[in-house]
């Protein structure tokens, strides 16, 4: 069975459907994946740019992105480099109020056991058993080790 990379473009006009005659374009490669004529890989950064483009150009809320989305990267035929924690991605963006690209860098690092990250942004304080350390504050994380 044949693979290739698929671009954001092509998910958003499958899943917003429009324009129709894109949206109809999208949809025939989706039904090819459905029949297993075609495996699709997508990255994390096509799943990021899904989630700016819903949420900032669509309104769309959260919760409906995420689950879509979620939908999507769970059909037969859509791969992933690490599926797993774009679920969780999607997870922590839809309960915690996170930004998605946030959430992603906190799924990696729960996944990675790694619980510090130095930031200025406060959406990583949302994260289940992740420590965010101001930069000025690496000296705390010395003396922990």
């Amino acid at each position: 069975m044949r693979q290739a990379y698929v671009d954001t473009n092509v998910i958003l006009r499958f899943l917003v459907n429009d324009p129709p005659d894109m949206a109809a374009e999208a949809a025939q490669l989706f039904q090819a994946v459905e029949d297993g004529k075609v495996k699709l890989v997508v990255d994390d950064t096509v799943i990021a740019e899904a989630v700016w483009v819903l949420q900032s150009y669509y309104r769309h809320q959260a919760a409906d992105i995420a689950t879509t989305l979620r939908d999507f990267l769970l059909q037969n035929g859509i791969e992933t480099e690490d599926k797993a924690t774009l679920l969780q991605a999607l997870t922590l963006y839809e309960t915690r109020n996170i930004d998605f690209a946030d959430a992603l860098i906190a799924a990696r690092m729960q996944k990675n056991g790694i619980a510090h990250v130095f930031s200025f942004d406060t959406h990583f304080d949302q994260a289940p058993g992740i420590h965010r350390l101001l930069p000025a504050d690496f000296s705390s994380l010395e003396s922990e080790q």
